[in-house]
């Protein structure tokens, strides 16, 4: 945490059920007015029609914008006044260094993962444009090339009105399952609530970095910190309570595992969305041959407990997928070997990143579309210094 963002932080948070069922009642407070009023007034499908033309920071809002929608994009448009634009640059540049690995930290292990608890699996086959994981993936993807770009928070960026859009489909969802009735909030808490939305943070921050390590990916502390650094600039955005949201990499462990002691199992929804996903890698791998490295790299990185929840296949690969830290350890050393060395395996995980999403978006802007209704069984009508080490697990209580 930076001198500035410390001098007006809270205590650091205490993380025990009690903190994490209150978050669970928690949502969204000025996404969730803004939806409610667009809702109320009819006025998603004329926002979802402008939203399209507005992609880049800095351009001016269309002039037919409605009112309580241009209230929020003027109150969302700029990043929090604690950033700490070195350590942003730190983060920028581990991401370049390791996009390939983290783009399979996030496919591999940070989604599937997520599939394994059950409210976040309803949560997400609760719409109609995330029965197809391509889009879901894309859209991550997508995301976070625009935050680890130079200009992420710069004029002309795209990160910015991607991370407003974002907000509002979470308040959007939120409000549909919250008031179609087959959503029992006593029992699950609101839908996309606080104790859902800092979970994700960790997932994709705590959780990419733990399947780098298994990977054998050699990084940092610094690095690691700092990646993790960006992904908290990211949950601000996206209207985290951030009293609750770790400061650093050791409190992201202790939310994660209680979150994930409390929530982890097995599920039907869970299933599907990791069988669309599996094939959705098998058809993105050229060729058939290596289609089932698929399963067994998932498998390596989540463990058998949520392999079998989630009915990953098992095979000979599994074994094979065992080696892989093997081979990406011998490419490090190449790596490390001098600056063109250096250089070539950069630019050559950058262009299998990039070959990745061009994959997944077919070469477009990915649109989040502010949905006025969910689907109908829902109930709703229309450089290496050293190895980084994960942080310790909590306790067992």
């Amino acid at each position: 945490m930076t001198t500035a963002e410390n001098a007006s932080a809270p205590p650091r948070p205490r993380y025990d059920d009690a903190a994490l069922d209150a978050l669970a009642a928690q949502g969204d407070p000025l996404a969730d007015e803004t939806v409610a009023t667009l809702l109320r007034r009819g006025e998603v499908g004329d926002l979802n029609t402008l939203m399209r033309f507005f992609t880049t920071a800095g351009d001016p809002l269309p002039e037919r914008l409605p009112a309580s929608a241009r209230g929020y994009f003027e109150a969302t448009a700029l990043p929090p006044s604690w950033v700490d634009w070195d350590v942003m640059e730190q983060a920028r540049l581990f991401f370049m260094d390791n996009a390939a690995h983290i783009n399979t930290g996030l496919s591999f292990a940070a989604m599937p993962v997520s599939y394994a608890v059950p409210r976040m699996a309803r949560l997400l086959s609760s719409t109609h444009s995330l029965a197809y994981p391509s889009r879901r993936m894309a859209n991550t993807g997508q995301f976070v090339t625009y935050l680890m770009r130079t200009d992420a928070f710069a004029e002309g960026s795209k990160f910015i009105p991607a991370v407003q859009k974002v907000r509002l489909l979470h308040a959007a969802v939120r409000h549909h399952l919250r008031h179609g009735g087959h959503w029992d909030v006593a029992r699950d808490g609101l839908p996309i609530c606080q104790e859902d939305m800092i979970a994700g943070h960790t997932f994709f921050s705590l959780l990419v970095l733990d399947a780098m390590h298994r990977l054998g990916i050699h990084m940092s502390d610094e690095g690691a910190e700092a990646y993790y650094y960006a992904w908290r600039v990211v949950a601000a955005l996206l209207g985290c309570d951030m009293a609750a949201v770790p400061e650093d990499l050791a409190g992201a462990r202790a939310y994660c595992d209680l979150y994930l002691e409390r929530h982890l199992g097995p599920s039907p929804e869970g299933v599907v969305l990791n069988t669309q996903l599996l094939r959705l890698y098998e058809d993105v791998v050229p060729g058939t041959l290596f289609d089932p490295m698929v399963p067994a790299t998932v498998r390596f990185l989540v463990g058998d407990t949520i392999g079998d929840w989630l009915e990953v296949p098992r095979s000979p690969w599994d074994s094979a997928a065992k080696a892989v830290p093997v081979v990406l350890g011998l490419l490090e050393t190449i790596e490390d070997s001098g600056p063109l060395a250096e250089w070539a395996l950069d630019k050559a995980g950058s262009l299998l990143a990039g070959f990745e999403l061009t994959a997944l978006t077919r070469g477009r802007v990915m649109h989040h579309a502010i949905p006025a209704e969910l689907k109908a069984e829902y109930g709703v009508r229309a450089p290496r210094t050293g190895r980084w080490v994960p942080p310790a697990s909590a306790p067992v209580r």
